[in-house]
């Protein structure tokens, strides 16, 4: 995760307590697609292929194998996305180390890693990194002059959220503590209660004398 102690050195400090990342103009590029979505990938990075040079490219297995096929460009691939790939892709943008992602996903046709494709899109968010997920988003985007110069992305602050307390970590010796002293205090009420309840079952009510 981008720890806002340890920035990097082309990130300035936003008067607001957010970061302003400096991009480069050299980007690092996340490419996945479902199985019917992969063709489509295909095609447009074969289209696009030379901005996709000007930048370095990372992929989920089975969609980077055919990339790097297809391109003659060097890919980085990650394992597939139900093995894990999505989520991977998804801690390289917590990292800072992912820029820009195209994420062609299938709305028609369900997927046994649904939660990894709902963490990756909502990753992206928390983020604040260019999404496209499909090819007329993509298009736009990657004609964007900001693809082939400097660009300064506001990373949103969450040292808040990082520093908040965590309520029971402190406290929980003096919770069990305070627990166990409630509960001899109750016994020690049922014991007052039982003996005096006991004297005075040892008392005649007519004689008021005891046995």
């Amino acid at each position: 995760m981008l720890d806002p102690a340890q920035r990097p050195v082309d990130a300035a400090a936003g008067l607001d307590g957010t970061m302003a990342l400096d991009l480069k103009p050299r980007k690092r590029i996340g490419l996945v697609a479902h199985d019917n979505k992969k063709q489509d990938l295909v095609e447009w990075a074969r289209f696009n292929r030379g901005m996709l040079a000007r930048h370095d490219l990372v992929a989920t297995g089975t969609t980077g194998t055919m990339l790097g096929r297809e391109l003659d460009l060097p890919v980085t691939c990650l394992q597939s996305g139900p093995l894990g790939g999505d989520l991977q892709i998804g801690a390289m943008i917590a990292d800072g180390t992912i820029d820009f992602l195209v994420f062609f996903w299938d709305p028609l046709e369900p997927q046994p890693h649904d939660t990894d494709v709902k963490s990756l899109l909502r990753i992206a968010v928390v983020w604040n990194i260019p999404v496209a997920c499909d090819r007329a988003s993509a298009d736009f985007m990657i004609s964007s002059p900001l693809m082939t110069g400097a660009y300064q992305r506001t990373v949103p602050d969450y040292s808040s959220h990082n520093e908040r307390e965590i309520p029971g970590s402190d406290d929980s010796g003096a919770d069990e503590g305070s627990a166990d002293d409630a509960a001899a205090d109750d016994r020690a009420a049922d014991d007052r209660a039982e003996g005096d309840g006991g004297d005075r079952a040892a008392v005649d009510p007519a004689l008021g004398s005891i046995f």
